[in-house]
């Protein structure tokens, strides 16, 4: 069972999702403290492919911890095992071992009312000791087919992981404060809080909800849509992850 994230890095500030080496150099220049690795056209976490993610990992190298998005358990444990052991390859190839992502991140659509314990187990065990698992719990769980974030929450621990996400699944349906009343989520980082987690809150945040999500009390606060010059879709934008930053801090967006 792989070792809690938190041990490993300093899981606190603005994390922004990149799908290119172009975006990472955006990001790192706007003052990200943590870089995603995502494909955005294959879902709300779709895995880069193995050449995109070295050459991120050569751009972001040892400035910044990073992670990698994996896809649906829904996709199979053998998929999903292949995309962490393909990433892995290619980061070696281009990068080096030295710069190995963090954790890797799988999300939980269409798994309600089938074995996900068990498979997340194993895509675990499977993955190298020294690259952590985030738990991911949707915030539109019901949307989704996806298990409740309380009964993620609660196996989060037993599965090994540091660090719990919330996030969206639909990116054309609301955001994160429009798919749980605050209260609500504020319970779920609570919860987790309670369990030994680190939390991150993403899904469709805006710079200008910034202020707001960070009051929920996560330690991360997870962006793409807001920090990209077209949408989720667009590029990132160092002028617009300074603007993130700025509201982070409670300084207005310059």
């Amino acid at each position: 069972m792989n070792w809690p994230m938190t041990a490993r890095m300093n899981w606190r500030g603005l994390l922004v999702s990149v799908r290119s080496s172009a975006e990472a150099t955006e990001a790192l220049a706007g003052g990200a403290a943590i870089i995603d690795v995502k494909e955005p056209l294959a879902g709300p976490l779709g895995a880069a492919s193995p050449g995109v993610i070295g050459e991120i990992a050569g751009e972001v190298g040892r400035q910044r911890p990073w992670t990698i998005a994996c896809g649906e358990l829904n996709d199979g444990i053998d998929m999903i095992s292949a995309r962490i052991a393909g990433a892995v390859a290619a980061v070696v190839a281009i990068a080096g071992d030295a710069t190995l992502p963090a954790a890797f991140k799988v999300g939980l659509a269409g798994m309600a009312g089938r074995p996900w314990r068990d498979s997340l187990a194993a895509v675990c065990g499977r993955a190298p000791a020294d690259i952590a698992q985030v738990a991911v719990a949707y915030a539109d769980w019901q949307r989704a087919a996806a298990p409740p974030p309380l009964d993620v929450i609660e196996a989060a621990r037993s599965l090994g992981c540091g660090v719990l996400l919330v996030d969206t699944f639909d990116k054309d349906a609301a955001g994160l404060l429009g798919s749980a009343a605050p209260a609500e989520i504020a319970g779920w980082v609570g919860r987790a809080r309670h369990h030994g987690l680190a939390v991150a809150l993403a899904g469709r945040v805006s710079i200008a909800e910034i202020p707001a999500v960070q009051s929920l009390g996560p330690d991360v606060v997870a962006l793409r849509s807001a920090v990209c010059s077209n949408g989720r879709i667009g590029s990132v934008d160092r002028r617009l992850v300074r603007d993130a930053l700025a509201a982070s801090k409670g300084a207005s967006p310059q």
